[in-house]
């Protein structure tokens, strides 16, 4: 990575912790620009509560004195920040490089708030391949055989022991594509976020942050 895509995602993510305040519960994503975020939520060491998507995550989040907890001592959030692979003009995300895509959903899903950060190298004209998986190890070959197209990682599995792949046709129309993955059994969850589960994209551009409301 650049150093300038370097600064630029440490511009997002420090922009992106100015958003927590005293008393918040806030989502934690998982991924390079996450570690950004970490570092700066430690560094204004402001008394809330954070939910980590990752092992990884909590622990670099602990490590750094973080208040982390499990996510079922209450069913919402007052925000959630995380960064993502891909962005288009539509609002479209495609995240999930990290492997951690179902819990990154699930944290979306029940923000009030919830704040992709990123560097300018994120948007792109259209959305394309990968977008990753995660499977069911049971009839792992017969769901493969249904989506088409797809490959496994050689990583671990994700956080709840799922086997994350990568779809790698194309992503015509994300809402269609959505749907069918979605309804494919097999499929736990795809990396492609709706619209509607993003309140803002921050995105580091050179030495700013521009702010982008999908839909706005």
């Amino acid at each position: 990575m650049s150093k300038d895509l370097d600064q630029e995602k440490r511009l997002a993510a420090v922009d992106a912790a100015s958003l927590v305040e005293i008393g918040m519960r806030v989502g934690l994503g998982t991924g390079s620009t996450v570690a950004y975020l970490l570092d700066a939520l430690s560094a204004r060491s402001i008394d809330a509560t954070f939910v980590a998507t990752s092992p990884r995550t909590q622990a670099a989040a602990l490590k750094l004195g973080l208040h982390v907890e499990d996510f079922d001592e209450d069913a919402t959030l007052d925000l959630a920040i995380d960064g993502a692979d891909q962005i288009a003009p539509d609002g479209w995300l495609i995240k999930g490089a990290g492997g951690a895509l179902t819990r990154e959903k699930i944290v979306a899903a029940s923000a009030a708030r919830y704040v992709i950060i990123v560097d300018s190298s994120k948007l792109v004209d259209v959305l394309g391949p990968p977008v990753p998986l995660e499977l069911m190890a049971f009839g792992l070959a017969s769901t493969l055989a249904r989506v088409g197209s797809t490959t496994l990682r050689s990583s671990p599995p994700s956080p709840d022991g799922g086997v994350v792949a990568d779809y790698h046709g194309e992503v015509h129309n994300a809402t269609l594509l959505s749907r069918r993955l979605a309804d494919t059994p097999g499929v736990v969850e795809h990396g492609l976020f709706a619209p509607a589960l993003v309140s803002e994209v921050l995105v580091g551009t050179g030495n700013s942050v521009q702010r982008i409301v999908p839909g706005g």
